[in-house]
């Protein structure tokens, strides 16, 4: 288990969190109250995703979650390279290939 301080807040990651979940897809939806963003993985070749974890926001938060990702993108980009968002194949499916339509 390890331990984290930020900002004075001592945060614990377990072991099992701490692997983390892969995912190529993102499912954000959202009500008056709360933002949700299922991340999924989905497979070359299949029609179906799986979700693997989901993270329930209140508007403030998923705010601040598009203002700190868009900081580290911009970091990363002057650090490392940009980020380039390949233009999917004309016989891909666009809502798979993250797409419009809140997905990510």
């Amino acid at each position: 288990m390890a331990e984290f301080q930020k900002q004075g807040i001592d945060i614990e990651l377990n072991e099992d969190i701490a692997e983390g979940n892969y995912s190529n897809l993102a499912i954000i939806s959202h009500s008056t109250s709360e933002f949700v963003i299922d991340f999924a993985t989905i497979l070359p070749g299949l029609k179906k995703a799986k979700v693997k974890s989901r993270v329930i926001l209140t508007p403030e938060h998923a705010k601040r979650l598009l203002y700190s990702l868009q900081e580290n993108i911009t970091r990363y980009e002057s650090n490392i390279a940009k980020i380039e968002i390949p233009k999917p194949h004309p016989t891909e499916d666009p809502i798979i290939n993250m797409g419009p339509m809140g997905k990510a």
